[in-house]
């Protein structure tokens, strides 16, 4: 008997420890390495290992991650593939919002009428940068008999508190499970054991805890049977529901893995990235993170010096100096500026030189950077245009300052979607 797996990819919430990021996006449409979708990291996982039938539960913000779905992922008529967007939507049985990972999933079963008892969920987070074999945690999933299987990686016991904590047996069946615990001693007594610090490639003198990753694989039968209850979500209620009544197995991952939930983890995450050997590496040919295919010229340089620093397609840089950033797609960085610790995710068109001279006219900077700039530790969002002259930096502001198209959040100065920031501003 074959096993089917569908895989299941939530669209996340509102989004709010991202914001301004998410003030016109959902998490997972949110841009990354410059010419990526946070989306497109599990959908890729997904595609490279043998999974194509995938659905993307969305509500919040969802036109743009809607676009970024449609125009890229097409698949022909003999593999019978598809990545299907599953909106929150009014029915005869209710008209609820989705209140919650396992309630998106819920109210979405009549989706999967077709599936057997023993097939397969593979339940996926939107907004989580990794690379991982899908076919692996199947595989010990099916050999072990599990009915849940919870992909776990091992992290520093003072950087759990935000994460679902697991404390495992030494065969790996998961004997306790606590939703983001606060109390340092709870946090403790979670810690691994001897026996699993051995396998670890960690230091063996820092203390760590089974953090899960937000990747689950269900038996389709404990599937349906969990969800007959009223919980809302897979790690607050559902899964410590079923400890001691079925099968929970930890997969061990032990590689890089990356939670894109606030401002500080996506700004750190983008620079490391443009580092010489990154942790999680893009050129890998064999394993790809696709995205919609654009047909744009080369990036330009005129001028320029560029340290550590990724450069997207259809850039124009003129005797600029850039440090560690990542530039997104069609950006513009005129003379004389300077940018260090700069996220800059691009533009959504080209700027004719007429629509620029009518922005002039008006007193609107065009697209992009503009002269004798200097920017540092700093998020420029779509589509924003900054003038000559400009000063920016989060240095001496407090977090959850706020200033027209400006923003602080975590340290790192966010200039917002379509920002408007005007000659000689200093901030």
């Amino acid at each position: 008997m074959s096993i089917h797996v569908r895989s299941i990819i939530m669209g996340g919430g509102r989004g709010t420890r991202l914001y301004p990021l998410t003030k016109d996006r959902c998490k997972p449409a949110v841009p990354l390495a410059g010419k990526y979708r946070l989306v497109d990291i599990p959908i890729s996982n997904c595609l490279n290992s043998g999974i194509n039938k995938i659905y993307l539960l969305t509500q919040y913000n969802t036109a743009s991650l809607h676009r970024h779905i449609q125009s890229t992922y097409k698949f022909d008529v003999f593999g019978n593939g598809f990545v299907d967007i599953l909106s929150a939507e009014q029915t005869m049985q209710g008209d609820a919002w989705y209140q919650g990972t396992a309630d998106s999933v819920r109210q979405n079963l009549h989706h999967f009428e077709n599936m057997g008892d023993e097939d397969l969920f593979l339940i996926l987070s939107g907004d989580q940068l990794y690379r991982m074999d899908f076919r692996d945690i199947i595989q010990q999933h099916i050999e072990t008999n599990a009915d849940v299987t919870i992909a776990a990686k091992a992290m520093p016991c003072s950087e759990v508190q935000g994460l679902g904590v697991m404390r495992v047996h030494d065969d790996g069946q998961i004997a306790e499970f606590v939703e983001k615990p606060k109390d340092p001693k709870v946090i403790e007594s979670l810690a691994i054991g001897e026996s699993l610090r051995q396998k670890m490639r960690e230091p063996k003198d820092t203390s760590y805890c089974l953090a899960s990753m937000g990747i689950y694989v269900f038996t389709a039968k404990v599937m349906r049977e969990a969800l007959k209850t009223p919980a809302t979500d897979f790690g607050k209620e559902i899964i410590p529901g079923l400890l001691g009544q079925k099968k929970l197995m930890s997969f061990l991952f032990d590689d890089y893995w990356e939670d894109i939930g606030t401002i500080e983890a996506f700004f750190q995450a983008n620079l490391t990235l443009a580092s010489i050997m990154p942790p999680f590496n893009f050129f890998d040919t064999e394993r790809p993170i696709f995205t919609h295919a654009r047909y744009m010229p080369a990036t330009k340089l005129n001028g320029c010096s560029a340290k550590n620093s990724i450069l997207s397609d259809g850039c124009i840089l003129t005797d600029a100096t850039i440090n560690r950033c990542v530039i997104g797609l069609r950006s513009i960085i005129n003379e004389g500026t300077r940018l260090e610790n700069v996220v800059m995710l691009g533009a959504d068109d080209f700027e004719t030189p007429e629509e620029k001279a009518a922005k002039i006219a008006l007193d609107i900077p065009p697209l992009g950077v503009g002269k004798n700039c200097e920017i540092k530790n700093a998020i420029i969002d779509k589509n924003a245009r900054i003038g000559n002259n400009v000063r920016l930096s989060p240095d001496g502001k407090p977090d959850m300052w706020e200033k027209d198209s400006l923003f602080v959040r975590d340290g790192v100065l966010i200039v917002t979607k379509s920002g408007i920031v005007p000659d000689n501003t200093v901030i």
